[in-house]
């Protein structure tokens, strides 16, 4: 559109739990997963198109229910009403609360969703500060469409835990009798399954993400497959050894191929390439761990292609499900966690790979099957669910689309890279390169 996308803060408040935290619960305490987790907030943007039914509800009613809800989920999710206590491995859960911004933006929701801009789509998350783990920005539209943007603090979540949380406050705002509309709440107690470590007087691994490189300049492009193209790529992609790959192991193949590809055409020296895919541990322990235990519960493996060698999509989809397949043997067979055998690991990981300047490393992260697109806080169902760029290149997030069936594929790369990336005719025989969002 000609206009300039605005978006104005009109009203910004704290939001504490409606009922205080016990005392005895005033210190929560971080696993060493959560230790070893980026001092970071994740994004997440729930987009909402006004539909005249009986989900209308005026902005103010929205707004007001919204901040019930989350004043109600905050008594059960109170790390995230308390304030990270620095230099420690403890959440001070003090009842400080949550930021809760209310915003307008000076166009319709259309508007974004037509040409979807992901750089732009940040002015719809609260920005962060040193305080609140937990932010909600509220952003409403010319047309009455909404965006909800969420960031809670890595340090208390993964994507799993996020999407509890979410799951939670909306289920509150409902008020849904339906036993699918039912979640229970929050499980803790993750340090006694991964125990926090001292490191009063030692550094903590750096992590992951502040070890990748940090081009100047990154570039974030959102790819769209759409449900007949992954049949096809699943299709390519499966060999002897991946009969029926999923769709996470096919589009991160095809991904790390281009990717690798597009590298080595910039570079005179080709470098191994080494892919890290996170996986949730919840599932993957004998007996499995509560999916609604929050915190970082979340493990990689790692998979590598030399320099010297042939890039086969079957080929990488096989050392995806190799790397699949060594985890489960690794958790299955781990009867208590050893938090200083896996620090260990974590720091001779960086300094082994991600300190080496001749290994060129990627990282993906998949929130595919958590169902965002059935979170409904009384005025229908998200039209779409996205983040946002990132600042770190080499980094692949995965998020279903709305059929849940498709993908999209939130890719970030050096300016270098993508101009290749970009315009890579297998990729492009897959995957559009951020089309309008349908609904």
């Amino acid at each position: 559109m000609a206009t300039k996308i605005e978006v104005e803060i009109i009203e910004s408040q704290t939001v504490k739990p409606s009922s205080p935290t016990p005392h005895q619960l005033r210190n929560f305490n971080l696993s060493v997963l959560d230790q070893m987790a980026p001092v970071v907030h994740v994004p997440l943007l729930l987009f909402y198109p006004n539909i005249a039914t009986t989900h209308s509800m005026a902005m103010n009613e929205r707004c007001q229910l919204l901040i019930q809800s989350l004043a109600k989920a905050l008594t059960h999710f109170y790390p995230l009403a308390g304030r990270l206590v620095e230099g420690s491995s403890t959440i001070e859960c003090n009842d400080d609360g949550a930021e809760f911004i209310i915003a307008r933006v000076n166009c319709s929701l259309a508007d974004i969703l037509e040409t979807p801009d992901v750089v732009m789509l940040n002015q719809f998350l609260p920005t962060e500060g040193k305080g609140p783990m937990l932010l909600v920005q509220v952003n409403f539209f010319e047309c009455g469409g909404m965006a909800i943007g969420f960031k809670i603090s890595h340090k208390f979540a993964d994507g799993s835990t996020v999407f509890t949380f979410i799951k939670y406050l909306s289920t509150i705002a409902l008020q849904s009798s339906d036993s699918d509309q039912v979640v229970l709440p929050p499980e803790f107690g993750a340090a006694s399954h991964f125990p926090p470590l001292d490191f009063s007087n030692s550094s903590l691994p750096t992590p992951m993400t502040k070890k990748f490189h940090q081009a100047q300049k990154c570039i974030t492009e959102r790819y769209v497959f759409d449900a007949s193209k992954i049949s096809t790529l699943k299709s390519d992609v499966a060999s002897s050894i991946v009969p029926n790959p999923t769709r996470v192991e096919a589009v991160s193949a095809l991904i790390w191929k281009c990717a690798m590809e597009a590298s080595r055409s910039n570079s005179e020296s080709p470098r191994p390439s080494m892919f890290h895919q996170g996986v949730n541990l919840r599932k993957r322990f004998v007996p499995p761990l509560p999916e609604n235990l929050a915190g970082n519960i979340v493990g990689r493996f790692t998979s590598k292609v030399e320099e010297f060698a042939m890039i086969d999509l079957k080929d990488l989809a096989a050392k995806f499900r190799k790397g699949i397949e060594q985890m489960k043997e690794k958790y299955a067979a781990k009867v208590v966690f050893n938090s200083n055998v896996a620090c260990q690991e974590r720091t001779d990981f960086c300094r082994n790979v991600l300190d080496n300047d001749g290994i060129e490393n990627y990282a993906c992260t998949s929130w595919c099957r958590f169902p965002y697109y059935e979170t409904d806080f009384g005025w229908g169902k998200p039209a779409w669910v996205s983040l946002t760029s990132f600042s770190v290149a080499n980094v692949i997030a995965l998020l279903d689309k709305r059929d849940c069936k498709g993908l999209e594929a939130w890719v970030t790369m050096s300016e270098e890279t993508m101009a290749i990336l970009e315009s890579n005719v297998e990729l492009l025989g897959y995957a559009s390169v951020n089309p309008s969002v349908t609904y």
